[in-house]
Formats: C-alpha cells, sequence, structure tokens
C-alpha cells in the first residue's frame, strides 16, 4: 500500500500538517523535524502526489529544463543531479533540447511558461539572443538559473566552474611538457565559456613567457566536424604546432582523428587536450586529456538555488562556482626513453 504523510507522522508522533510543511520545505519547520521527516518519507518510499501538492502551494510542481543537447553525457548526468534533488520534494522535470538553435531555445521556454513551470534551470546555446526574454523573465521574480554556459551581462543565479583558471591548468600542462608552439582552437566568440577558456590560455603563456602569436589561435565551432575541419587548416597551413589545445572535448576528438588518419603521432608529434571530460575521451586512441566538471554537482546545486528562490521569490542571485579537475591521459603523456 502506498505510504501517505499519516503514516510519516504517526511514525514520528507529529501533526500531518507538519510533515506537509516539511516536505515543502517551508521556513516554519525546525531543521532537525525536516531532516526526520526526509528520512522516514525515504524509509517508507513515500512518494508525493503532484495533484495534491500543487493544489496546496498553488504551484504545478515542475521545473523546466533547456539544455542544448541531452545525448552527450555532460547534460545527461546534469540532469541526474538536478532529479535527485527535486523528486524527493514532489517536483517533476520537464526537459526541452535546443539543438544550439537560439530559436529553438525561445520557443522551448514559451513552451515551458506555458506549461506554468515554478522555475527554470536553463544552459544556453552558443548563439543565443534571448537576452530580452530572459530579462523578462527575471524582471518578474522568475526563479531562474543558469548552468555551465552563462549570460555574463544578467544578474541571474549560476552554478559553473572557473573556466578560466582550468583551462591556464590545460595550458600549462602543455607547457611544462615542452610545448611552445602551442594552438587554441577557442570555439564560438559569443559563447562565455568559449572567452573565458580563451583568456586561461593567454594567463597561461604570459605566466611563462612564452609569446603570443594570434597565428595559433582559431576560432572553430563546437561539433566533430569543426574539429575536423580546424585540423585540416592545421595540416594545410604553415602553422607547425607541438599543442593543440581545444575548448571542448568534441572539438578534440575531431582534430585526433583527422591529425592520425594523416599520418600525425599524438602524443609523439602533437600533443592534443580536450575540455569537459565526455565519455568519448576514453573511447578514442589514444585517451583524450581533458578536465572533468562535476557535472552531478552542478546538477544538484541548480536545483537547490532553484527551489531557494521558488520558496522566496526576493532571493538574491548567487553564482556557486565548483571545483573541476584535470585528467591526464595518454593524448599529451609522451614516453621518455632513457
Amino acid at each position: 500500500m502506498r505510504a501517505t504523510i499519516k503514516d510519516i507522522a504517526k511514525k514520528l508522533n507529529i501533526s500531518p500538517s507538519t510533515v506537509s510543511r516539511a516536505l515543502a520545505d517551508r521556513w516554519d519547520v525546525n531543521p532537525e523535524t525536516r531532516n526526520a521527516v526526509l528520512e522516514v518519507a525515504k524509509e517508507l518510499n513515500y512518494v508525493p502526489n503532484p495533484i495534491s501538492l500543487s493544489l496546496k502551494l498553488q504551484q504545478s510542481m515542475t521545473i523546466g529544463l533547456v539544455v542544448p543537447e541531452y545525448t552527450n553525457s555532460f547534460f545527461s548526468n546534469i540532469m541526474t543531479g538536478i532529479k535527485s534533488v527535486i523528486e524527493s520534494r514532489g517536483y517533476s522535470l520537464l526537459i526541452m533540447q535546443s539543438g544550439e538553435s537560439p530559436a529553438m531555445e525561445l520557443k522551448n521556454l514559451k513552451i515551458l511558461e506555458s506549461k506554468l513551470v515554478d522555475g527554470f534551470i536553463v544552459s544556453v546555446t552558443h548563439q543565443t539572443a534571448n537576452l530580452d526574454y530572459y530579462n523578462e523573465l527575471l524582471n518578474s521574480n522568475t526563479p531562474l538559473v543558469f548552468v555551465n554556459r552563462i549570460c555574463p551581462s544578467l544578474t541571474a543565479s549560476a552554478v559553473l566552474i572557473d573556466d578560466r583558471k582550468w583551462a591556464s591548468v590545460v595550458v600549462e600542462h602543455l607547457i611544462e611538457n615542452g610545448c611552445r608552439r602551442i594552438v587554441c582552437l577557442r570555439g564560438p566568440k559569443n559563447l562565455s565559456v568559449s572567452r573565458e577558456r580563451y583568456a586561461g590560455y593567454l594567463m597561461a603563456l604570459r605566466k611563462h613567457h612564452i609569446h603570443f602569436d594570434g597565428n595559433l589561435v582559431i576560432d572553430t565551432g563546437i561539433f566533430i566536424e569543426d574539429g575536423i575541419e580546424a585540423a585540416h587548416r592545421i595540416l594545410e597551413g604553415d602553422i607547425k604546432p607541438d599543442a593543440i589545445f581545444c575548448f571542448s572535448d568534441p572539438v578534440a576528438i575531431g582534430v585526433v582523428k583527422t591529425l592520425k588518419e594523416n599520418g600525425v603521432n599524438i602524443p609523439g608529434d602533437i600533443l592534443v587536450s580536450g575540455f569537459s571530460e565526455s565519455r568519448k575521451a576514453l573511447i578514442i586512441e589514444p585517451n583524450l586529456t581533458s578536465v572533468e566538471q562535476p557535472t552531478f554537482e552542478i546538477g544538484k546545486t541548480a536545483a537547490e538555488l532553484l527551489l531557494e528562490q521558488i520558496k522566496n521569490k526576493k532571493t538574491t542571485p548567487r553564482r556557486v562556482v565548483l571545483e573541476a579537475r584535470l585528467n591526464v591521459r595518454e593524448s599529451t603523456t609522451r614516453k621518455h626513453t632513457k
């Protein structure tokens, strides 16, 4: 038989109304009582009734998520982190995919708004043109949290890593391995993570007193095909790099594939690094050095920030910067002979 609020109340010897308020994360419930309620609810496999909750709280009990795509493990892990927080609170997640299209992103947002979602978690497209719409949401006190890809000009809550710092860490790793002519495939200029990772590339060069050569910087798209195209430009030009720093794993995978097909040894001739730790980084040969982001924690933190906003619409926007780590693999590891 399905567990009810009364069952939880009976086990804890408290009133059903207290249980209801604890499950709704109300401010007027003692934290110890709330934790006890959540623990017993888990023990009894209690599943909130969304219709009942929405009537009581005058909320839809749904959260809207808009991401560029969810076939990649990066965004699917973020989704898992979000669900780990919201489902125990009785919320459902409506997921929309923009396909890297600003028009589709806007359409997704309007569909979710028509569904009366209680708040939005968004990772913008690499060509987002929807700042006015996001401003409208913020001005109307609609709960909104950005993840990974943000809109720097907006005063909104966000969860991300320090892309500049970690790009610098990657490039310093390449420098420490003897590289001096490091190509930077910096991605789209108007994407915030691209700009930050490019800034990290420049920071590492300055720190090690390496002359900046603009010919070593190539703007790219975000897909494997864009890495393939960039690799052909490198092979057909006079750049002659000893390392290639790619702003994302898909671009790096396209580079590795193309260089290998043209007889370039990785890492013997050229070191290649990516960023964001996709599953394919562990499949491609050689395995790809990359920065691993805490995707589950990003989703979890974003959900917690959003629920805070839903609970109190006047919550001050917060930017949470999480740690990452560099996973060094064969694509940047040269074998030293004695």
